[in-house]
């Protein structure tokens, strides 16, 4: 879209017309005005968050049980140095209430309800930068009624719906340079990183031949075109399944709400960050969805395309310690998520949408290991089965349910209340969820994620004995005398061939303990997504284009300048294919 001289901030009216508007300026100002007509075409970008960055309201009746005054479950953009200590002290049955799939809602903008539930209180989050330059979303004049400012304008597409701190810098750099590309002719200097650039330069994969972008070309897309940032948060605790279907709702809205008011609109660009693109994906499914006419394009960023064993390490020994690794805003959520394995496994082995991060059978084999002195003792899975050989396994030290964390508030079913044969039941859905979108790729897909060697991350999950243990034969039966809860158990050495059935286990143990503990990552990747993983989407075949990049942890991945080229190169090579009947 060219940018012209003193220009009169265009509107979109809802439920009218397009139209250009006129407003009145002092007597003295005797500068020319250039009254904007927005352009005829409308591509809206609709971007995905990942786990843990959409906000979430709380029902009335679980923010009574809770006695809180607000109804917020979880909105990292209000943590600070005032509120962390209690917000990262809440225990596992606070969380397990805060944070119920049955109990959360998405929480949305409503600039009618009151400010501090739904209006500019709440969404206060979207906070722009003083340089942030968008054509299109500008603060209103003071002459005009309801007059808007830019951040009112974008919590009305969604912006304060998701984690601003750390989404809000791609949402700005997406709105500005997609809608500000020519100026009196002249492409503007910001697009100097993405044009006429080789995409080798953003580390794109040597084995998907990617053109450079030329100037012309990205002219001829953006001329008459208006790209419209939405970011739409989902209840990232239900089913990624579900979640796609409300998503789905929500663009046929969007679509339906652009052509009444005179655009024309036939389809968007998605724009995933991790757990968002299982939701992407799910999106153009027929059993989800079935949105993929609907669609241009999907770009994914660091999705964990077939799991991660993080999500395993994670019920047992809670978050990394993120202050070392994530930027400031980041550390403070994987804070308040859990650093410990009873927290986080108080809300995820509650939420299906969680379980679905977990390695499905595409990951294949032998991922989950026990090892003494170096030498590998067993491997799970073996038959190519997480669900049954690992997830849904009872009674050993290495499960990945210690089932006296599933349940800490102690409700019933009937009260909402989890126990290992729900967990069990979410479970099959996460399977069934992993089968059908296993193969599942829009035709027009990008993708950009860590596989950065100096950024390990859990490829495999391997819990080592002690080799004080010289004998380590029976490891499979021993007890767990003590539990850390951040990746090390204190087990009971004892023989249950010599141990008489009227005895106490104690009665045939070796009095001296011995630990195992969970060794640190060891796979390229992000910290988060082993490359292994990610590397899905390039083995699929499905992709026009990959960049495997280093230099970024998983949550900041969108603030990497190369992640960002790559993406704005995806969205243009993706709108070059979008669907018009106007020429």
């Amino acid at each position: 879209m060219t940018r012209m001289e003193h220009p009169l901030p265009a509107q979109q009216n809802a439920g009218a017309a397009r139209k250009a508007e006129g407003f009145a300026t002092p007597k003295q100002d005797d500068k020319p005005q250039c009254a904007r007509m927005l352009p005829k075409r409308v591509l809206p970008v609709i971007f995905l968050p990942g786990i843990m960055g959409s906000n979430l309201k709380m029902s009335v009746e679980r923010q009574s049980l809770l006695k809180r005054s607000d109804n917020i479950a979880w909105r990292p953009d209000v943590l600070g140095p005032s509120n962390i200590h209690e917000a990262s002290n809440l225990s596992p049955a606070e969380r397990q209430l805060m944070l119920d799939p049955a109990h959360t809602a998405v929480d949305i903008y409503d600039p009618s309800g009151r400010s501090h539930v739904s209006g500019d209180g709440r969404h206060g989050n979207v906070d722009l930068r003083p340089d942030f330059n968008s054509p299109l979303l500008k603060d209103d004049p003071p002459t005009m009624r309801n007059r808007r400012s830019a951040a009112q304008k974008a919590r009305a597409r969604g912006w304060g719906e998701v984690f601003f701190k750390s989404y809000g810098e791609l949402l700005q750099h997406l709105e500005s340079r997609l809608n500000d590309t020519f100026f009196e002719g002249k492409l503007q200097p910001a697009w100097r990183d993405v044009i006429g650039v080789d995409p080798r330069a953003w580390m794109a994969d040597p084995g998907l031949a990617l053109q450079t972008l030329g100037e012309e070309e990205l002219k001829k897309v953006v001329n008459g075109c208006w790209f419209a940032v939405y970011a739409f948060g989902y209840n990232w605790l239900r089913s990624n399944g579900e979640s796609a279907k409300i998503i789905a709702r929500r663009i046929e809205l969007v679509i339906a709400d652009l052509n009444a008011s005179g655009y024309e609109c036939n389809q968007v660009i998605v724009v995933t960050h991790s757990m968002g693109g299982l939701v992407g994906r799910a999106l153009i499914h027929p059993a989800y969805g079935n949105l993929a006419e609907r669609i241009a394009g999907i770009v994914h960023g660091v999705m964990p395309a077939i799991g991660a064993p993080a999500a395993y390490k994670r019920m047992r020994a809670g978050f990394e310690d993120a202050g070392l690794m994530h930027g400031a805003e980041e550390s403070l959520a994987a804070k308040v998520a859990g650093n410990f394995g009873h927290e986080v496994t108080a809300v995820l082995a509650n939420a299906p949408g969680g379980l679905q991060l977990l390695p499905s059978e595409s990951y294949g084999n032998g991922w989950l290991r026990v090892q003494h002195g170096g030498k590998i003792l067993d491997t799970w899975p073996k038959q190519g089965d997480p669900y049954k050989e690992i997830y849904k396994l009872r009674g050993k030290w290495y499960s990945l349910f210690v089932e006296e964390w599933i349940n800490p508030c102690r409700l019933s079913r009937t009260e909402g209340g989890g126990d290992f044969e729900r967990t069990c039941q979410f479970l099959d859905v996460a399977q069934s969820f992993h089968q059908r979108i296993a193969g599942t790729f829009h035709p027009i897909s990008y993708a950009h994620y860590g596989a950065d060697g100096g950024r390990q991350s859990f490829g495999e999950v391997v819990w080592a004995i002690d080799t004080h243990c010289p004998d380590p034969a029976g490891w499979e039966d021993w007890p767990t005398l003590v539990d850390s809860m951040q990746g090390k158990v204190q087990l009971v050495r004892w023989d249950p061939k010599a141990c008489k059935p009227a005895l106490p286990i104690m009665a045939n143990a070796i009095t001296k303990p011995v630990h195992a503990q969970i060794l640190a990552p060891a796979a390229p990747g992000d910290q988060t997504v082993p490359a292994k993983s990610a590397d899905f989407q390039l083995k699929s075949g499905s992709f026009k284009g990959v960049f495997r990049q280093t230099g970024y942890e998983h949550q900041s991945s969108f603030k990497d300048p190369r992640a960002i080229a790559s993406t704005l190169y995806s969205i243009i090579r993706i709108a070059q294919t979008a669907q018009w009947s106007c020429t």
